[in-house]
């Protein structure tokens, strides 16, 4: 693992050198967060926590003393853009001088550990997942006197937040190296999440997306075992003004519970995330997931017929390994015959440690990444034509900020943030929920009237 991992960052590598701390109070910190959203919760809390002992947030990396890299390593192109981040800091000249110093936290510690330390001498520690909440300490270590605790303003929220309701997985699907960095499920308690939906609504926040690597199992664990159903009527019922949504919901957290809450209330959209994976039993077995194409087609006509009109994104692996030509192709028919409305489409990524990286049947890499682009086509033309149906239609949408060209935007109820389009509005503060008709589409997004 060492060797592979100092492999890596050689071929990445730019300079070496940095050295001691800066003396400027107070400390100026400065977040670098990669990967995906659970990451960017992550990185927020632990601003948070900074922002009582006195540091204060730095726009830019060449302003800080600190600059903390939340680091992403799901696979191995995660990995390796992670470590190009850590490099662009070690690069910049307040960190070569010796003014400021480079921290790297999150997932890929909780991967590599101590191997980092030798493939990555650049930087001056490094904070795994498990360490995260002890930030302030790890920071003050670093830069002895320049912490103490203060009081501080609330800070303005963005219009849209997400609140982790759990962390870890106990799934141990075969391609996924996510219970290896995170651990084991743990849901957290309903008066942390309500505290943090809290803050962020009294900040301003207008939606709440709900997020974890398993959210259709909050509240199994607890020794009084709960369920997302009841989480969500609860935050709904506590913030009836707020949108919430929820986010990767494993097939068997559909429950007729749960679309029932999701169809009750109205401030909980209509939208559900499920990442299938796959259509063929034999590879979901392999993946040690459960299901075929033809039970994932039977939940889906169910979530339809309970909640009307609901949007429906997934997530989708081509080329894993033994995968025929046609297990591929009835995974082409499934989406086709699905009509998701949104598909997130990754090649197989082989990753060190995990038990489909040891099967024999790896698929070439440019088979993969061209059965990708295949399916990716398929969805794209079907999400094309369900984002054109639109036309017409009167939808809200929360006005979320300008493009750097000055053109106004939102999202829309069946769009989650980042990965679904936006709508462009010719009106609007940020933060308010504006009633518009869809005058025309673009691939994904669309313009209203």
């Amino acid at each position: 693992m060492e060797d592979r991992l100092s492999a890596i960052a050689n071929q990445m590598r730019s300079s070496t050198l940095f050295g001691g701390a800066a003396s400027i109070i107070p400390l100026r910190v400065h977040l670098v967060t990669m990967g995906c959203a659970k990451n960017e919760v992550d990185s927020a809390d632990m601003a948070s926590k900074l922002l009582d002992y006195g540091c204060v947030v730095a726009d830019e990396p060449d302003d800080a003393d600190c600059i903390i890299v939340n680091t992403c390593s799901f696979i191995q192109a995660a990995t390796e853009e992670s470590i190009e981040a850590v490099f662009d800091m070690c690069g910049l000249d307040n960190v070569r001088s010796g003014d400021a110093k480079v921290v790297v936290a999150g997932c890929m510690p909780s991967r590599y550990g101590n191997d980092l330390r030798v493939s990555l001498p650049e930087v001056r520690t490094f904070v795994p997942c498990s360490k995260e909440d002890n930030i302030v300490g790890v920071v003050a270590e670093l830069f002895p006197g320049r912490l103490a605790p203060s009081k501080r303003e609330g800070m303005a929220s963005e219009a849209s937040v997400y609140v982790k309701i759990s962390d870890g997985c106990d799934r141990f699907c075969s391609f996924c190296t996510i219970p290896f960095i995170r651990g084991r499920y743990r849901s957290f308690t309903f008066g942390q999440i309500n505290a943090d939906v809290s803050r962020a609504v009294a900040s301003g926040a207008r939606e709440v997306v709900l997020i974890a690597q398993d959210t259709g199992r909050w509240g199994n664990d607890f020794s009084d075992p709960s369920s997302l159903s009841w989480l969500l009527s609860s935050l709904a019922r506590k913030h009836p003004h707020t949108w919430f949504r929820v986010m990767y919901i494993q097939p068997e957290g559909v429950t007729d519970d749960l679309l029932d809450v999701i169809a009750r209330y109205d401030n909980i959209v209509n939208y559900i995330d499920v990442p299938f994976q796959h259509a063929s039993q034999r590879l979901l077995a392999s993946m040690n997931r459960t299901g075929s194409g033809r039970e994932y087609l039977a939940l889906l006509e169910r979530v339809r017929e309970r909640v009307p009109g609901i949007t429906v994104r997934t997530t989708l692996i081509a080329g894993y390994p033994g995968e025929t030509e046609e297990e591929f192709n009835e995974l082409c028919e499934f989406v086709e015959e699905a009509e998701f409305d949104y598909v997130g489409v990754f090649p197989y990524s082989q990753e060190e440690g995990t038990r489909a990286a040891r099967l024999d049947s790896q698929i070439d890499e440019d088979e993969k990444l061209e059965r990708a682009a295949r399916l990716r086509d398929i969805a794209d033309s079907i999400s094309y034509a369900r984002v054109a149906q639109r036309i017409g239609e009167r939808v809200e949408v929360l006005v979320l900020g300008r493009e750097e060209d000055g053109q106004l935007y939102g999202r829309a109820r069946m769009q989650a943030p980042d990965v679904d389009g936006v709508v462009y509005l010719s009106e609007g503060d940020v933060g308010d929920v504006v009633d518009v008709v869809i005058g025309d589409t673009l691939m994904y997004d669309m313009e209203s009237e």
